[in-house]
């Protein structure tokens, strides 16, 4: 059985993966500042059976809305400069230091931490775990 997981952040339509270098990190939390978002994370658990059966698989996705607080431009390059951001979608960790630039989260938290526990959860139950 194979769980597998990746979170998006969407703004205004558009996919803001994880920032490219310090200065796309910055671009994309200025873009951010203020405003609300969604969060999305997909999810598939995918299970092999005996030889000559059929594949199982689940799947779900999970949206959150985060609306960011109105940090200030040193903010930003004091948070960018820690690295936090580099590897994270939408260049903000809400579970560390970036959960300073988050005003509120209007869903589930662990989705916007990157893995929605309660859907998970749900999933692997229907596959008797």
């Amino acid at each position: 059985m194979v769980l597998g997981a990746d979170t998006e952040v969407v703004l205004d339509g558009r996919l803001l993966g994880k920032p490219r270098d310090p200065a796309d990190a910055a671009r994309m939390l200025r873009e951010l500042r203020g405003r609300q978002h969604e969060v999305i994370t997909g999810l598939a658990i995918v299970e092999l059976g005996p030889p000559g059966s059929a594949l199982v698989q689940e799947t779900a996705a999970v949206t959150s809305r985060v609306r960011m607080a109105e940090y200030s431009d040193a903010d930003i390059a004091r948070y960018v400069a820690t690295g936090e951001p580099l590897d994270k979608a939408g260049g903000y960790a809400v579970q560390g230091l970036g959960g300073r630039l988050v005003a509120t989260v209007d869903g589930c938290l662990t989705n916007v931490i990157g893995l929605p526990l309660a859907t998970t959860r749900e999933l692997l139950s229907r596959r008797g775990l």
